[in-house]
């Protein structure tokens, strides 16, 4: 039996209010009334002005430039919902924060698999993202997770607004574990791919973590009862090779395809050396854009012509300062994945057509 829409409850944390209300209004309902603020010591102190009691409360919060804040008013959110009896508590996380993070690194740890523990722990019963860093991430959880995509919208805007892209465009994946996403654009669009090998990014694989090798301490001592480490072959240094362009970019519009932007000046770079080889125009596509303060100027200076992101997260100052930022709205995307929660309806259309790519 389908819930009402009068059993739903909105709230919204501090992250991104500009996205809350635009999902609240496409659903023609309104933000309940909560308060979040910082008391002189940094905590944050939550007041909900609405009774969530055996109602399904919506909690929407992103991971923006205040990430650690953010994600601590939304588990606050979450664990007062839980212990004031609400029916079912939905994240509505567009960016979900530490999501880069769900990889053994050097001796660190699997920092998304804590997030996955803190959130089911402060009393969520599902989850809505978009474009997950790994959707793998999903296993750490143990409730639902809907990890919506971007690629429908990244691809309409392609369509739309470069013209004759069939005969112009080419796919650029910046670095080659990037090819399986830009290899789903390329298919999509039917149109040319190329790749970029000997970047300057270090891949996850170069880092030299130790658990393989002796601690230095003992890699010298001689050892009695077995035989030493003289007879073992070693591991040959990686080095970079020199910045190569698998693929003809001449005369070609450059699209470069990410599922983040965090890093601009890899960006820039990037598109300097299409320039220089020869690509007439450069586009750069992501979900989620991290722009910080210098990013706008590094854009605005660079070859890339056009810069295009969801509003996944907020970046509206930054906009204001590049002409180059392009904004798509993925509101109706998130509102109706809540409508079909909310009504017990299938989710499977959302996920209709979409490119499959990580």
């Amino acid at each position: 039996m389908a819930r009402k829409h009068s059993d739903m409850v909105i709230l919204n944390g501090n992250s991104h209010p500009q996205l809350a209300n635009s999902i609240a209004s496409r659903l023609n309902e309104k933000l309940g009334s909560c308060s979040l603020y910082r008391t002189s010591n940094r905590e944050s102190v939550l007041a909900i002005g609405v009774s969530v009691r055996a109602r399904d409360v919506y909690l929407i919060q992103s991971g923006g430039p205040d990430v650690n804040n953010n994600i601590m008013e939304l588990l606050i959110m979450a664990y007062t919902c839980k212990t004031s009896a609400a029916n079912n508590i939905v994240g509505v996380i567009p960016y979900l924060p530490y999501g880069k993070q769900s990889k053994m690194r050097k001796r660190g740890s699997i920092v998304s698999k804590l997030m996955a523990q803190l959130m089911v722990k402060a009393g969520f019963t599902h989850l809505i993202t978009v474009d997950m860093h790994h959707k793998e991430t999903q296993g750490f959880f143990d409730i639902p997770v809907e990890n919506l995509r971007a690629s429908p919208f990244l691809l309409q805007y392609i369509q739309e607004n470069i013209t004759d892209y069939r005969e112009t465009a080419i796919i650029v994946a910046r670095y080659p574990g990037a090819v399986r996403k830009a290899t789903s654009y390329a298919e999509r669009l039917r149109i040319g791919l190329a790749v970029i090998h000997g970047e300057d990014k270090e891949a996850e694989t170069d880092h030299v973590d130790g658990r393989t090798s002796p601690p230095a301490a003992l890699a010298h001592q001689e050892f009695d009862l077995f035989v030493g480490l003289d007879g073992l072959p070693s591991f040959p240094a990686k080095e970079k090779p020199p910045i190569s362009i698998v693929g003809d970019v001449s005369g070609r519009v450059a699209i470069m395809i990410d599922d983040c932007i965090d890093d601009v000046q890899s960006f820039v770079t990037t598109a300097e050396h299409l320039r220089d080889h020869g690509a007439s125009k450069i586009y750069v596509l992501a979900t989620h854009g991290f722009f910080g303060p210098d990013a706008p100027g590094l854009i605005e200076n660079s070859p890339i012509d056009e810069v295009i992101v969801t509003n996944t997260v907020p970046h509206e100052l930054q906009k204001m300062r590049c002409n180059k930022i392009k904004t798509i709205d993925i509101s109706i995307l998130l509102s109706e994945a809540m409508r079909r929660i909310q009504n017990n309806e299938s989710l499977s259309y959302l996920f209709k057509n979409v490119a499959l790519e990580d």
